[in-house]
């Protein structure tokens, strides 16, 4: 059936999603993070019941992820206290990113489970994927391969260094 749209195969992209990347509870990378030092572990912001650090595979340059320290896996397991943290570091991650990078936008969310997308699905996490006007390209798609124009590291550093934590 016709319908005036083009699409792009990503058939790479199947492996990704069938191999099972999941690791075991005692391996979750989360709950080893707040162990290690914040360079290390590429944390951002350590709260009371959350942290902020950064992804390890970014969509785009900054691309955090805010997370209770408790393994807990799903949004309706989560304490008040926890999701009252999860949205006050939402807020100021993306103060912070509008800060250090002139974000024009976000991209924010969760996917809870491993069918819904969540690269761990054992520990609640919430994206915080800064976007730009035309930070968009096929790169990716065709190149298998993302722009990014800071080392993790840098990243860390710059945004750790301008915290903001008023409201």
């Amino acid at each position: 059936m016709a319908d005036d749209f083009e699409r792009l195969w990503t058939p790479h992209r199947l492996v990704y999603l069938q191999s099972g990347q999941q690791p075991p509870d005692d391996e979750c990378p989360f709950c080893l993070a707040p162990g290690k030092s914040d360079e290390d572990a590429l944390i951002v912001f350590r709260g009371k019941s959350c942290f902020v650090l950064l992804n390890l595979f970014p969509y785009n340059t900054g691309h955090l992820l805010v997370c209770p320290y408790r393994h807990v896996d799903t949004y309706d397991k989560a304490t008040e206290e926890e999701t009252a943290e999860i949205a006050l570091l939402t807020q100021q991650a993306m103060k912070t990113l509008r800060k250090v990078s002139g974000t024009h936008g976000f991209n924010i969310g969760m996917n809870q489970g491993e069918l819904a997308g969540a690269g761990i699905a054992g520990h609640l996490h919430q994206h915080i994927v800064p976007r730009w006007l035309h930070d968009s390209n096929f790169f990716p798609i065709i190149a298998k391969t993302k722009a990014l124009p800071r080392l993790l590291g840098e990243v860390r550093e710059t945004i750790a260094n301008n915290w903001i934590t008023d409201k």
